[in-house]
C-alpha cells in the first residue's frame, strides 16, 4: 500500500500551491473590493480573469478532465490533492482554473454523452473559459431528492422539443457568462419505466421564453462568485431536437454519472475548507489572549484542534480510496464508497468549523474571516447532490441485502 503521490502528481500540486500563495488569497480581498463597485453584482471582478489567465498560462487549466484531448488527463486519484488545494478558497480557486461546478459537471455531460457538434458549440467555449453555465434539475414543487418526481415537460413537437417548468437552487444562472442551461425534464411523463421518462436537453439562455426569475439565497449569501442561485421559469421554450443530450429516457442515467464525480470533487474541496480551517485555528490560538492565558494555552481548544486533525486525517483516507476506486472499477463499482464519502465529509466539515467559528467568537460569524460563508457553503452540501439520508437508505439497503 503506497500513500505517496506519483510524480506528477506532486509537480502539478507544488505548482498550485505556489499559484494560491502568490496569486489566489492575495485576489481574495481584492475580488471582495471590486466586487463592491461593480454594475451588477453578479459581474465578473477583474481579478478572477487576471487568475483565470495566469492558471492557464501556468498549465493549472481544466485539471477535472481525465481526458488527455480535453483536459489535464489526471485520474481521480491524481486529481483529488489538487482539488482539496482548491477548496482552501472554494469561492476562488476552482473558476480561476476552470475546474468550478456547476461547468465541471455540465463539460463532464456534453464530453461523455454529446454529439459533436455540441461539443463544438458548448463544449470547446466552456473549456476555454469563455462562457459559463448551468444545470437545471431541482425543482420547488417536488422532492427533489428523488429525481423521478420531476416535472419539468420537455414534449417533441416536430423538428423541436418545447420545454415547461420552474426550477430552482440552479448555480451559476445569475452569471451573465452563463450562456446554456442543461436540462432535465420529461420526455415520457407516464412511461412505464420511472427512470426511463426523463431526458435532458440544452437550453441556451437566450431562447425566449426562458427566465431567470432571481436570485436564491444559501443561509443569507447570494454566492457571487459561483453565479449565484437561480430560480429559473421555463415558458413555451423552443428548441431544436438536436439539442436533446444522448437519447430520450436516458436523462436519468446521465444525471447519475453526472453526479457522481460532483459528489467526489465536492468532497475534495471539503477537506481544503476543512485545512484552511485548522490553520485558522492554530493562527487565532497563538494569537488570542483570554483570562491571561492565550487561547492555545486551553485545553477546549487542544481538543478541538486535535480532534479536527484526526477527521482531516480520516476523510482524506477514504476520499482517497473512493477516488482510487472509481479510477479502477469505476463509478458503479465504488458506489458504496462515493455515498460514504457524500455522508460523512460534509457533516465532519461542518463541525471542524463550527469550532473554528466558535474560537473566533463575534469574529466568526462575520465578513472578516472566510470562516462563515465556508461553514454556509459545507452546511449546504449536506443537501446538494442528495441529502444525508437519501444517500444513508441507499448504502444501508446494500449493507442488509448482503445477509437476506
Amino acid at each position: 500500500m503506497d500513500f505517496a503521490f506519483d510524480a506528477r502528481t506532486e509537480e502539478l500540486r507544488t505548482r498550485l500551491l505556489a499559484f494560491m500563495d502568490e496569486h489566489v488569497y492575495p485576489a481574495e480581498r481584492i475580488a471582495e473590493e471590486q466586487r463592491a463597485r461593480l454594475a451588477s453584482p453578479w459581474d465578473t471582478p477583474q481579478v478572477v480573469e487576471e487568475l483565470k489567465a495566469e492558471a492557464r498560462r501556468q498549465g493549472l487549466w481544466n485539471l477535472f478532465l481525465p481526458d488527455a484531448e480535453y483536459g489535464a488527463g489526471l485520474t481521480n486519484l491524481q486529481y483529488a490533492p489538487l482539488a482539496e488545494i482548491t477548496g482552501r478558497s472554494p469561492h476562488l480557486a476552482p473558476t480561476a482554473l476552470n475546474c468550478a461546478a456547476p461547468d465541471t459537471g455540465n463539460m463532464e455531460v456534453l464530453h461523455q454523452f454529446g454529439t459533436d457538434a455540441q461539443k463544438k458549440q458548448w463544449l470547446e467555449p466552456l473549456l476555454a473559459g469563455e462562457i459559463r453555465s448551468a444545470f437545471a434539475m431541482t425543482e420547488p414543487e417536488v422532492a427533489s431528492s428523488d429525481a423521478t418526481n420531476i416535472e419539468t415537460r420537455i414534449a417533441r413537437d416536430g423538428g423541436d422539443y418545447v420545454v415547461n417548468g420552474r426550477k430552482w437552487y440552479i448555480s451559476g444562472a445569475m452569471n451573465p457568462g452563463c450562456a446554456v442551461f442543461v436540462v432535465m425534464g420529461k420526455t415520457d411523463p407516464d412511461g412505464e419505466d420511472i427512470r426511463r421518462q426523463q431526458s435532458m436537453i440544452l437550453v441556451p439562455r437566450d431562447t425566449p421564453g426562458v427566465e431567470v426569475r432571481r436570485a436564491m439565497r444559501v443561509y443569507g449569501y447570494e454566492d457571487h462568485s459561483h453565479g449565484g442561485h437561480a430560480e429559473v421559469v421555463f415558458t413555451d421554450v423552443r428548441v431544436p431536437a438536436a439539442n436533446l443530450v444522448g437519447e430520450e429516457g436516458g436523462g436519468f442515467a446521465i444525471a447519475q454519472a453526472r453526479l457522481g464525480p460532483g459528489r467526489i470533487h465536492h468532497c475534495m474541496r471539503l477537506i481544503g475548507m476543512a485545512e484552511r480551517a485548522i490553520e485558522l485555528m492554530c493562527r487565532r490560538a497563538v494569537a488570542r489572549t483570554a483570562f491571561g492565558k492565550t487561547l492555545a494555552q486551553q485545553g477546549v481548544v487542544h481538543n478541538w484542534i486535535a480532534d479536527a486533525r484526526v477527521t482531516v486525517e480520516q476523510l482524506r483516507l477514504l476520499v482517497l480510496k473512493t477516488a482510487w476506486l472509481m479510477d479502477t472499477v469505476g463509478n458503479r463499482g465504488a458506489h458504496t464508497e462515493i455515498q460514504a464519502i457524500k455522508i460523512a465529509t460534509p457533516r465532519a466539515v461542518v463541525s471542524v468549523l463550527d469550532q473554528a467559528v466558535q474560537l473566533y467568537g463575534a469574529g466568526g460569524v462575520s465578513q472578516d474571516t472566510p470562516l462563515a460563508e465556508l461553514w454556509a457553503s459545507a452546511r449546504t452540501l449536506r443537501l446538494a447532490d442528495g441529502p444525508d439520508e437519501v444517500h444513508q437508505r441507499s448504502l444501508a439497503r446494500r449493507e442488509i441485502k448482503k445477509y437476506l
